[in-house]
C-alpha cells in the first residue's frame, strides 16, 4: 500500500480544455486546474465541416494545468509517483522520421494562412473526434463486409480513426503521406511524456480495428487483410510500424494503466515534475470516466462485492457528448455498440461502448439558437444562475402555475428528435438528423425556449433507454446507472434519465471531476509496482479503494410520469423509422438527377 506522503496526477484533455488533478493515497483531489486549448473549425461547403487541434498547443496546456493542480495541492513534486492521461478518441499526426506533428488540413502540407502569430508553431496535426470529414471513406470501409467490423457493433463509426487515416491518404500529395505515422491521442500524450512508443488497447481496439491477439483468430493484431481491402495496405508494412507495431517484436500494447515507462528529463522539466515519475498507458477519457465512478461502494443489491458488481453498472459519461461503457465477463455482441472489446480496461474482461454524439452539444445548440436565448440569457444573469439552473427552474414554475401533475405534462404533445450529428448507437446510422412534430405560434417565446430544452432534455433521457434495452437484450444484464461528467449537475435531466429508464443513477462524489479523477488511478496503477517496476496492482483494486461513495437518485415514482415516458419512447422509436423510410424514399426518387 502506498503511504499518504504519495500523489498521483490525472490528466484529461477534453474537446475543449485540459484538465489536471492531483490525488492522495485514498483517492481525494487535492489540487484541480484547467486550461482551453484550442479548436479550428473551417467549412467546406454546406456539409463539410472540419475540427481540428494540436498536440503543440495541447501538449502547453497540459503542462500549465499540471503546474497549476501542483500549486493548489501544495505539495512537493518529489512526492509525485505516477501520472494518467485520457483524452477524446482523436487521430494525432507525427512524422515518422522526425517525429514532428504533420498537418491534417484539407489544404494539405501548406497549412492555411495563421489568423494569429501562435498559429505559426501550433501545426493542426489533429481530427478532432467529432470531425465527420471522412463518411464517404466510412462507407468504403463498412462496405467490405469484414470480419473486424463484428467487434466495433457491426459498423465503423465516422468518429473512428481508421476513416480518417483513409481520408488522409485520398487528399494528402502521396510523399507527405507516406511518412506519418498516427496515434490514438491518448497515446501521443504518452509518447510525449516518454518518448516511448508504447499504445494503449483501449486506444487500438475500440477505435482503430485492433482485434487482441488470440481473439477469432487474430495472429498480429492489425488485420493485413483489413487493410488490403480498404486501400491502406501500405500501413501493414513493416509489421504495421507506423500504426504502432506488433506486439512483443516491434511494438509495445498495454492495458489501462500498465506502465510505458518513466517520465522523461523534457517532460518532467516542462511539467514541473521529477524525471522518472511512472506514465500510466492512457485511456479514451470516457473509458477513464469509467474507472472513476463504477467502483464507487454504493449498496444496490449488486449479487456481490468484487469486480462481478461491474457487470450490472452502466457508466454514463456526460459531456459534449455521451459515451455509455459496460464491462462483461465474456463477449456479448451488440448490433449499433461498439465492441465487445477484450482487454482494453482489465485484461481477462470485455468491454461494450455505446454512445449518443451530441448530448451536451444538442443542449447547448436548442438554446443557444432559440430567437429567445438573449432575453433567457439576461433573465437568468439577472437571477444570478447559470441559464440551464434558470430553465429548471422555470419549467418547475411553469408546471405549478399550470396545476401539472409534472413538468412533462407540458410537453406532452411536442415531440423531438434529437440526432442532430448522426447517431452512434445504437442503430449507427450518421445520416440521422433531427425532427420536431409540434411546433405552435408560440415557440420563439423564452417559454418556448424552456419547453423545447425540456424536450431535448426529454429524447436524452429516452435514446438512453433504448442504448440500455438493446444492451439487455443482447445479453447484458445493466441494472443501474453511474453518471459522470458536466451533466451530473443538471438534476432535471438526471431525474428523467432515471425515470426513462427505471434504473437507479448514481452520481460520484467528484460528480464534474470523476474522469479526471479516473486518469490519476492511472498513474498509481503505474506507480503500484514498486521501485524494481513488476506487476502491477489490479486497476479494479485501485478503484475500489480509491472512488468515494455518490449519491443515488432513484426512479420518480410517479405512475403518470412513467406512463408519458412510455408513450414518448414509442413515439422516439418511430420518428427514428419514420425518418429513414423518408430517406429512403427520396434517395430513391433524386437517383440519377444531377446539377
Amino acid at each position: 500500500m502506498p503511504t499518504e506522503e504519495e500523489y498521483y496526477i490525472g490528466v484529461d484533455v477534453g474537446t475543449g480544455s485540459v484538465r489536471a488533478c492531483v490525488i492522495n493515497a485514498a483517492g481525494e483531489i487535492k489540487g484541480l486546474a484547467s486550461e482551453d486549448i484550442r479548436l479550428w473549425k473551417s467549412s467546406y461547403g454546406i456539409d463539410e465541416t472540419h475540427y481540428e487541434q494540436s498536440t503543440t498547443d495541447i501538449w502547453r496546456h497540459v503542462c500549465g494545468s499540471v503546474r497549476s493542480a501542483v500549486t493548489e495541492a501544495g505539495i512537493d513534486a518529489s512526492t509525485v509517483k505516477g501520472i494518467g492521461f485520457d483524452a477524446t478518441c482523436s487521430l494525432a499526426v507525427f512524422s515518422h522520421d522526425t517525429n514532428e506533428p504533420m498537418t491534417v488540413t484539407k489544404s494539405g502540407p501548406n497549412q492555411t494562412t495563421p489568423s494569429s502569430p501562435a498559429d505559426k508553431e501550433d501545426c493542426r496535426n489533429i481530427i478532432l473526434w467529432l470531425d465527420h470529414r471522412a463518411i464517404a471513406e466510412t462507407d468504403a470501409i463498412n462496405a467490405t463486409g469484414h470480419n473486424l467490423l463484428r467487434y466495433v457493433g457491426g459498423t465503423m463509426n465516422v468518429e473512428m480513426e481508421m476513416p480518417k487515416v483513409l481520408w488522409l491518404k485520398n487528399h494528402l500529395p502521396s510523399d507527405v503521406f507516406s511518412r506519418c505515422k498516427f496515434y490514438d491521442l491518448a497515446d501521443a500524450l504518452t509518447h510525449l511524456a516518454t518518448g516511448a512508443e508504447s499504445r494503449s488497447f483501449c486506444s487500438t481496439v475500440c477505435k482503430q480495428g485492433f482485434v487482441p491477439v488470440g481473439v477469432d483468430g487474430s495472429v498480429k493484431g492489425w488485420q493485413e487483410d483489413f487493410y488490403q481491402a480498404v486501400g491502406l495496405g501500405e500501413l501493414a508494412e513493416d509489421n504495421f510500424k507506423r500504426v504502432g507495431g506488433v506486439n512483443g517484436v516491434n511494438g509495445h500494447y498495454l492495458s489501462a494503466g500498465e506502465l510505458v515507462g518513466p517520465l522523461s528529463a523534457k517532460a518532467a522539466a516542462e511539467l514541473g515534475l521529477n524525471e522518472g515519475v511512472a506514465v500510466g498507458s492512457g485511456v479514451i477519457d470516457a473509458y477513464a470516466g469509467w474507472i472513476g465512478t463504477v467502483g464507487a461502494p454504493v449498496d444496490l443489491g449488486d449479487s456481490a462485492n468484487d469486480v462481478s458488481q461491474a457487470f450490472t453498472r452502466l457508466a454514463a459519461v456526460a459531456g459534449t457528448s455521451t459515451c455509455h461503457l459496460a464491462m462483461s465477463r465474456d463477449a456479448v455482441f451488440v448490433d449499433g455498440v461498439w465492441g465487445p472489446y477484450r482487454g482494453v480496461m482489465l485484461p481477462e474482461f470485455w468491454m461494450a461502448e455505446g454512445g449518443q454524439s451530441a448530448t451536451g452539444e444538442l443542449i447547448r445548440h436548442v438554446v443557444e439558437t432559440h430567437p429567445a436565448y438573449a432575453e433567457v440569457r439576461a433573465r437568468s444573469s439577472s437571477a444570478n444562475l447559470n441559464i440551464y439552473e434558470y430553465l429548471n427552474t422555470r419549467l418547475r414554475t411553469l408546471a405549478a402555475e399550470a396545476g401539472s401533475p409534472a413538468i412533462g405534462y407540458l410537453a406532452r404533445h411536442l415531440f423531438f428528435y434529437g440526432d442532430l450529428w448522426g447517431n452512434r448507437s445504437p442503430v449507427a446510422d450518421p445520416h440521422m438528423r433531427g425532427a420536431l412534430v409540434g411546433m405552435s405560434s408560440t415557440d420563439n417565446a423564452a417559454d418556448g425556449l424552456a419547453l423545447l430544452y425540456y424536450a431535448a432534455l426529454e429524447f436524452i433521457a429516452l435514446q438512453t433507454r433504448q442504448i440500455i434495452d438493446t444492451m439487455n437484450a443482447a445479453g447484458h444484464c445493466l441494472r443501474s446507472v453511474f453518471m459522470s461528467g458536466s451533466q451530473c449537475r443538471n438534476d432535471l435531466l438526471v431525474g428523467l434519465i432515471a425515470t426513462a429508464c427505471g434504473l437507479p443513477v448514481v452520481l460520484p462524489r467528484y460528480d464534474n471531476a470523476a474522469v479526471v479523477h479516473g486518469a490519476a488511478m492511472l498513474g498509481a496503477k503505474a506507480a503500484s509496482g514498486g521501485p524494481n517496476k513488476g506487476e502491477t496492482e489490479p486497476l479494479w483494486t485501485i478503484m475500489t479503494r480509491m472512488t468515494q461513495s455518490g449519491r443515488v437518485v432513484q426512479p420518480s415514482g410517479n405512475t403518470g410520469e412513467a406512463k408519458l415516458l412510455q408513450a414518448k419512447y414509442e413515439v422516439m422509436l418511430d420518428q427514428l423509422r419514420t425518418q429513414q423510410v423518408y430517406r429512403s424514399k427520396v434517395d430513391a426518387a433524386v437517383a440519377g438527377w444531377t446539377a
